[in-house]
């Protein structure tokens, strides 16, 4: 299975498991709202803050990745088997579902697919839609986190001079121009910058695996993929670069989970601006 799916693909595959990642990081109850209003027949709901996210403690960023078990729990208690096929959608860029491709991924799962186009392009193809809650049974779920898919700040930290950081964030945000979210501007120093909105098409798409990958190389330069450690504010657009870098057969990068809201915590880090 491919890390993306189409809406004709998911329409012809009702079996396969579908979750809801709908969020706007300025209204957080704005996305189950939609949800309960209409969502695709059999998606549940993953909440970013309550179920893909652990407790904020001030110093960890705004979206701290849960610890292995709590997670798995969480993907138990929705009922999901390691073998079945798993679809994440949001309201159209991906960039909230792709949260949960890479989370999946992180404890083993690995038919795990986002849906090109979202909710957004599903409504505009007049597809079904309800308010159904499915119901699911309870189950043990056997994952196992991969390491090798997370850099912590103690990685970043030690890595600062040799880690090619991808910047996932606005142009503007990277450079430190601006910061509507974070109390802090500037990025972490030595990274390069691929704002993930750059990754789709004008209908919101992903663009093709060829056109990503000369896009990526181009930033990357002489560093490969498998060094890259993607970030973002809080962690989640950094896992739509990661996504993207799949699409293109670039696959091996990390993701750094607490970002820049994590890292600009602490005034005795070190920032950079352009300004």
């Amino acid at each position: 299975m491919d890390t993306l799916v189409s809406t004709e693909e998911l329409a012809a595959h009702p079996q396969w498991r579908v979750f809801d990642c709908r969020h706007d990081l300025l209204r957080p109850e704005q996305g189950e709202q939609q949800y309960t209003e209409a969502h695709i027949p059999g998606a549940l709901f993953a909440h970013l803050d309550r179920d893909l996210s652990a407790a904020k403690t001030g110093s960890n960023g705004r979206h701290p990745l849960p610890e292995p078990k709590a997670f798995v729990a969480w993907v138990g208690r929705q009922g999901l088997q390691p073998g079945d096929q798993v679809v994440c959608y949001d309201g159209g860029p991906g960039t909230m579902a792709s949260r949960l491709w890479w989370m999946l991924r992180w404890i083993g799962h690995e038919q795990v697919a986002v849906l090109d186009g979202g909710f957004a392009k599903w409504q505009q193809e007049s597809r079904p839609v309800t308010a159904d809650i499915a119901v699911t049974t309870a189950a043990a779920y056997p994952g196992r986190a991969k390491t090798s898919m997370v850099a912590y700040l103690s990685h970043v930290e030690k890595k600062l001079k040799s880690a090619a950081l991808l910047d996932a964030r606005a142009p503007a945000r990277y450079r430190g121009e601006e910061e509507p979210i974070d109390p802090v501007k500037g990025r972490i120093p030595g990274a390069r910058n691929r704002f993930n909105n750059d990754n789709l098409r004008a209908d919101g798409t992903f663009k093709p695996a060829d056109e990503l990958k000369k896009e990526f190389l181009a930033v990357l330069g002489e560093r490969t993929p498998a060094s890259v450690v993607n970030y973002c504010g809080s962690g989640v657009s950094a896992c739509h670069n990661a996504l993207a870098m799949e699409i293109a057969g670039l696959g091996g990068s990390r993701v750094y989970p607490g970002s820049w809201s994590e890292w600009s915590a602490d005034p005795s880090r070190p920032i950079s601006r352009s300004v």
